[in-house]
């Protein structure tokens, strides 16, 4: 015998697929107590970093722009943030040899690249790299070299207009470079691109080679980086100036004028140097390391030093690091597609 049960109100049914408000408040908050799980760890890492000394791979050898950009920044940091900076030269494949090696260390801000333009311009010109581009991701400018277009003491070019103009006619100019990519590169391909110059690069395994070369006339001249070309100009008087390739005259060197004013807005670079932190580095790190950077490029005795040297310190922060990158990239490449510059 079946009973009959007392017919009672309709159950109210929930839609197949959709959570109840209630059920959806639990979830937020399990998943706001998830996040700050994982974020209280990242906090307090940030807050006690550094604890211990860091290491700044620099990609090039020792005694050069990037290099002596490096040891300014480190000895200023480390006063700043109470921890040791440690110097680690892993020159290499135009830069990418340390790169690497940062782009594979662990993001817990205590390894870090000193960068310089190759940074942005390999991955567009080389068939390969073993890392990707967003495998490192900008910090801080530390300082730039700007660059300097010389020729040999006896040249008839006054300025940068009669050496382009000059190398237009015949075969044109050999113009000694630090290799495929590297800063005088592009200067040579923005002076033939833009203006049209006829100067042939001839790449040099070091900045240092290449200034040998144009001193024994095995080329009409080359771009170099300020700390490297103006010790030949000043002290030993076998270079002749023609311009800086940056937007403003150098600080230890006022009497040379700009490739702007020369009338060549579009020749601009220089050999620049900052900071790179493997992808993951928390935020409050990055932000804290260029802090300090920032304060160091203030001081006035490393300004003075660096000037003196024909550098130009910058520091400035993370996101406007991140902006000049960026319009780097897509400068720089515009001219890598023009020129051709892409290893085949």
């Amino acid at each position: 015998m079946s009973s009959i049960r007392p017919t009672s109100a309709k159950r109210a049914t929930q839609p197949t697929g959709t959570t109840s408000p209630s059920r959806r408040t639990a979830l937020a908050c399990t998943a706001a107590a998830a996040a700050l799980l994982v974020a209280a760890p990242l906090t307090a890492q940030a807050q006690a970093w550094p604890a211990k000394s860091i290491r700044f791979v620099v990609p090039f050898s020792a005694g050069g722009a990037n290099d002596l950009m490096a040891r300014a920044a480190a000895e200023g940091a480390a006063k700043v943030l109470g921890q040791p900076v440690l110097i680690d030269n892993r020159p290499g494949a135009g830069g990418s040899l340390g790169a690497d090696i940062v782009a594979k260390s662990a993001p817990d801000g205590y390894t870090f690249l000193i960068s310089a333009a190759g940074v942005i311009s390999n991955s567009m010109i080389k068939k390969s790299l073993p890392f990707k581009d967003e495998d490192i991701v900008p910090v801080v400018m530390i300082g730039l070299a700007p660059s300097v277009v010389v020729v040999p003491k006896n040249a008839p070019y006054q300025n940068l207009r009669d050496f382009v103009e000059a190398s237009k006619k015949g075969q044109g100019f050999n113009f000694a470079t630090a290799g495929t990519g590297s800063t005088p590169h592009f200067v040579a391909e923005m002076l033939n691109v833009k203006y049209g110059a006829k100067l042939q690069p001839v790449p040099y395994k070091s900045g240092s080679e290449s200034t040998t070369a144009v001193l024994g006339g095995q080329v009409e001249g080359t771009s170099e980086a300020s700390i490297i070309a103006l010790p030949h100009i000043l002290h030993e008087g076998k270079f002749k100036p023609l311009a800086t390739t940056w937007t403003q005259r150098i600080s230890a060197y006022p009497q040379l004028s700009t490739a702007v004013e020369q009338g060549f807005p579009d020749l601009q670079i220089a050999h620049w140097a900052g900071i790179h932190a493997p992808k993951g580095t928390p935020a409050a790190i990055l932000d804290k390391l260029a802090a300090a950077v920032d304060k160091a490029m203030k001081e006035p005795a490393t300004v003075d030093k660096l000037k003196g040297l024909g550098i130009e310190p910058v520091g400035g922060t993370r996101q406007e690091f991140v902006k000049f990158a960026d319009a780097e990239r897509k400068r720089l490449g515009e001219i890598v597609k023009a020129a051709k510059m892409q290893e085949k």
